[in-house]
This record gives structure tokens, sequence and C-alpha cells, in this order.
């Protein structure tokens, strides 16, 4: 997808001038300023396979992980509309009822109003919104708003992608099938709530890309350089060994191909497409290329607020880490 963006004119400034961020440096929405004033609008759309088997739970994790690229932005999700692909002579309609009762639920959770929405006729389940909301210009949040000397926090555990391949394998534990549902249809809407008293200038959602791949899109944007201690990933339970035992979905594996180049070891050693070895570090390399669904916020924050932001959302009840930091310089640089 990126190299498909890279294709795409700006549309900053040229088609409307009231676009202020598109696609250029991969933000997880794009902004327009309003016509009246006031709070810039918010657009984004995003639909996704199912990762379990029921069909509740998959659109509200479909439903959190669309309205989430609002809150990464910095903004509010205000109206959705359902995007909607289902095999209608394969399945039951109840089988949809169940997928949409999960979105509404979701939305309604978050206060957004779901006002509409699209059906195609599709051979492959897929669900999940286009998603209008808005920021105040102050408080925007996009890839090019990360400095030198931020802490680099994230709100979610890691292990989503390699944890649906296992649910599919019929090999994931319940214990650990219980922790990806309940992560994955956690909302984003507190940790960025909190991200905001606490200074945040610059956050992503870590999704299909994963960690790598969308802190990637920050050191870009923000012309920064970023450190992580992979020691401080968290992990959702069994993550590390179903990746030892190479349970990993294609777009992970892609994942870490992708950002290869872009990411080095600290101790000089290059960064291979592959691992070189099962080794922790390389493990959790593997888990920092995961793709996530519904993820957790990349928030970068300054130094002197990060603790007291890491309380708040520890008491929040999400297992946020410290996981590395942004210096001058350029690339991802693991430890």
């Amino acid at each position: 997808m990126t190299h498909v963006l890279t294709h795409l004119p700006n549309a900053t400034g040229s088609v409307r001038a009231e676009i202020i961020v598109d696609h250029e440096f991969s933000d997880d929405a794009a902004i327009v300023r309003s016509p009246k004033g006031g709070r810039d609008l918010v657009l984004t759309a995003d639909v996704i396979a199912p990762l379990v088997d029921d069909p509740e739970s998959f659109g509200a994790i479909a439903a959190a992980n669309s309205l989430s690229d609002v809150w990464a932005m910095g903004g509010e999700p205000r109206f959705a509309l359902n995007l909607v692909f289902f095999p209608d002579d394969q399945l039951p309609l109840e089988v949809l009822d169940a997928i949409l009762e999960g979105g509404a639920r979701t939305c309604a959770a978050a206060g957004v109003a779901v006002v509409g929405g699209h059906t195609v006729r599709d051979p492959e389940v897929k669900f999940g919104l286009s998603v209008t909301g808005d920021v105040a210009a102050d408080e925007l949040w996009t890839n090019r708003t990360a400095h030198p000397g931020q802490v680099l926090v994230l709100t979610k555990a890691l292990g989503t992608g390699v944890l649906g391949q296992a649910i599919k394998k019929g090999i994931a534990s319940e214990a650990a099938i219980a922790a990806a549902i309940a992560s994955m249809r956690t909302l984003n809407r507190g940790a960025a709530r909190i991200g905001h008293k606490h200074a945040t200038t610059a956050a992503t959602d870590v999704t299909g890309f994963g960690l790598l791949g969308h802190l990637r899109n920050i050191v870009r944007g923000s012309k920064v350089g970023a450190r992580i201690d992979l020691r401080k990933l968290p992990l959702l339970p069994d993550a590390l060994s179903h990746m030892q035992a190479k349970v990993c979905p294609a777009g992970s594996k892609a994942n870490r191909a992708f950002v290869a180049d872009f990411v080095r070891w600290s101790d000089g050693a290059p960064f291979d497409a592959e691992p070189t070895s099962d080794s922790d570090r390389e493990l959790r390399a593997s888990l920092a290329c995961d793709a996530q669904t519904s993820g957790g916020l990349l928030l970068c924050v300054p130094q002197e607020t990060a603790s007291a932001l890491l309380d708040e959302l520890r008491a929040d009840g999400l297992p946020a880490e410290a996981i590395g930091e942004l210096f001058d310089g350029g690339g991802i640089e693991l430890t």
C-alpha cells in the first residue's frame, strides 16, 4: 500500500485548498479545514477480515479498529458509515446481524452515530467503517509533529497478528484468545484523551504495518531517529511462544522485509528481512513487525510528562509502556 500511495499525486493545496493532511506521510487519516472555521474535519476508512470466530466480537473489533484512526490524529469521531462485504448466499443473515450489532454497540460506546453504509456481495466476509470526526487545530497529531528527546509510549500489548494466526490454526489457548479479543475490543478513546492531558505532540495507531512500520512513518515525517528497547515491549499472552514456533502471518513477514533497510541493531549487526535465529531479541523484533488489528496508540511525549502519562494510562487499565525515545538523526535503532 505504501508503494501504491507514492504514485498518487499529493492533494494538499492542489485539488482543494482546504486539505491540511493527505497521504504524503502515511498519516492515519486525512485532515480537511472546516469551511466555517472552528474544528477541522478528520476523514478515514478501514475494512478488515475476521480474526475471530464470534461475529459480534468481529464487528466490535472492526469498528474499534476503524475509529482508532481518528483518535490517532488527536481528534474525536462523530459519524460512521458501515462498509460490509458479505456472502449472503453462503452464510445466514443472522451472522451479518451479529457483526453489525457488534459494530453499532462499539460506535455507541464511543459516542459515534452510524448514519448509513454500503453493502457488497462478496465471497469473503469483511467489515469496517468510513468515519468522519473533528479535531482542534492545536490538538492535531500527525507523523510530522514529533521531536528529538521525546519518549515513545505504547498503550496496548503486541501480538494480535500472530495470535490471530494461532486461532486460525486451532492452537491458541482460551486465555490467549480472550486476552487478544479484549485488547482488540478496547477503544483508544481513553488513551487519546490521556495523551492530550500530558502534552503529546504526535501519535499513530499500531495496526497493519506493525509497530516498526508505523514508527517508520513518524521517523520519516518528523525527520528524527528512534531507539526502541525490545525488552520493554508489552506482549499478549503466548505471542512470544507462537512466534518462536513460526506461527506468523504473511503480513507480519512482509512488514519485517519492508522495514529491514530502515532498521539497525544498536550493536552494529545488520537487521535482516528474515530472523537469523530464535533468540529473544530476534523474536521480539519480529513481534515489533507483527501486523496488528485494533492495536494501541504510539504516543510521542516530552520526557517530563512521560511518567505521569504512564501512571494515568495504567490506572485506566491499559498495559502501557515507555518503549523508547526519539533523537536527532534518522532510522530506527533496536536494543
